[in-house]
């Protein structure tokens, strides 16, 4: 058992500010397949860090259960609730929502979120460099020169932050003037061990909906000492929870055509319909998982393109390149780099007994740099092939959203690329306060147009 002070850190959010550990993660890796972290407030878990252990952990839920503990590292405040969430079920249970939320993503329906995204990514790019884009979800900021040749903005807040939201709003079937709302929800949950994240609330409800601004009176507010409940529980969210409730509503008695309203009308096959609590807990994972983490996989996508300028130059001159390029992406920068699941029974991991109840957390950082899987895995390649990398998970819980993800990083580089001649760092990036999200708060960068 490795000793608690050599890796303590690996669960401090602190660590993070300046990126995850990788010699760290090294190290422990060559010495094994697993590894005991001691947490600083709770009773350590097992970090699982090499490829094929972490895919043997996640395809087997009846031994590793992301229901029994959830799927934090931190024991969660409100267990019997964060258990409702698929996120944090096990078959039969999550087979049943999964089926029913894959029947919802129809070919017609994936086809329009395509063609959406790959719109959305153009009018983000000319927003940028000359103005041409409508202002999508929000404004250009301060810093952002537009309608000139060169000129300078924060590509997280700016550009990156805007894609996701637009899709899953599209997704979600929420109106246009309350998509702000779940960049809100989003930093609050994924961001709750940063300050700067933690009470984001900078949606005006002046400008939503009637829902929206039925949510926003709900919304909680900091206590004396400037903190907010616990953003991972029911309790937390209320705004949140409540406009999830009134869309449901809404949809169920004027349905559209998103993913969401066809959920909602499923009444056919064996398996029951979605309930109220059902939709308000997809609403949430979809709202903030589905945001946050192609929020920071674009701008981590675009800080390997920028510490690697010949790999940006081999995209420039063959745009083909870029499918594989993305995968890379993914591996290099991991934007989730844990989840949790909890042993059922005694079992074995490599040579290592682990005990019924305990947590076992894999990590997806440890993983997509394990040696034995991928050659020389610091090099970031974008020819690397082939790439079986995980960011999107294994097993019964693969990311349901990882063709849409593909789809808009693609897009959004595919027009970066060819909308600038050059893209460079302006200042350093600022990065998210979090030891589960390899987050991009801010991306100063400086681009020439094309």
């Amino acid at each position: 058992m490795t000793a608690p002070q050599e890796t303590a850190p690996l669960l401090d959010p602190a660590t993070y500010e300046t990126g995850p550990p990788l010699a760290e993660l090294a190290r422990l890796r060559a010495a094994g397949p697993v590894a005991w972290v001691d947490e600083p407030a709770g009773p350590g878990c097992w970090l699982v860090l090499r490829h094929a252990e972490v895919e043997r952990v996640l395809k087997d839920p009846a031994t590793f259960s992301s229901w029994l503990g959830a799927t934090q590292v931190q024991d969660a405040g409100d267990l019997p609730w964060v258990r409702r969430m698929m996120l944090n079920m096990d078959p039969p249970d999550h087979s049943r929502l999964r089926r029913l939320l894959t029947r919802s993503f129809t070919p017609r329906a994936v086809a329009a979120l395509t063609a959406s995204i790959e719109a959305t990514a153009a009018a983000l790019v000319d927003r940028m460099v000359d103005g041409a884009g409508d202002g999508m979800v929000a404004g250009a900021s301060e810093g952002m020169v537009a309608g000139a040749s060169e000129g300078r903005c924060d590509f997280a807040k700016d550009v990156a932050a805007d894609l996701p939201l637009v899709t899953l709003a599209d997704v979600l079937g929420v109106p246009a003037e309350d998509r702000r709302l779940m960049f809100d929800w989003s930093n609050r949950v994924i961001g709750w061990q940063d300050p700067d994240y933690a009470s984001s609330a900078a949606f005006d409800a002046s400008t939503g909906t009637a829902m929206a601004r039925q949510a926003v009176s709900l919304r909680p507010v900091p206590d004396a000492d400037g903190r907010l409940p616990d953003p991972r529980t029911r309790a937390g969210m209320p705004d949140l929870y409540a406009y999830a409730r009134l869309l449901a509503e809404e949809k169920r008695r004027a349905p559209g055509r998103d993913v969401m309203s066809i959920l909602l009308a499923q009444t056919d096959g064996d398996d029951p319909p979605v309930s109220d609590a059902e939709f308000e807990n997809m609403f949430w994972l979809f709202a903030v998982a589905g945001n946050e983490t192609l929020r920071n996989g674009l701008p981590g996508g675009l800080i390997a393109l920028l510490s690697h300028p010949e790999a940006m130059a081999q995209l420039r001159a063959d745009p083909g390149l870029l499918p594989g390029a993305v995968e890379e992406m993914l591996r290099w920068w991991t934007p989730v780099m844990v989840f949790r699941r909890t042993a059922t029974r005694d079992v074995t991991i490599g040579d290592t007994r682990v005990r019924a109840g305990d947590k076992v957390v894999v990590s997806f950082t440890s993983a997509n740099r394990d040696e034995r899987v991928f050659a020389e895995p610091e090099r970031f390649d974008v020819r690397r092939a082939p790439n079986p990398q995980l960011s999107f998970g294994h097993g019964p819980h693969f990311c349901l959203g990882a063709q849409l993800a593909r789809v808009q990083m693609r897009a959004l580089f595919a027009e970066l690329l060819r909308r600038t001649s050059v893209l460079e760092l302006d200042a350093p990036p600022a990065l998210l306060r979090s030891s589960f999200q390899r987050g991009v708060k801010r991306l100063p960068i400086r681009w020439v147009a094309a």
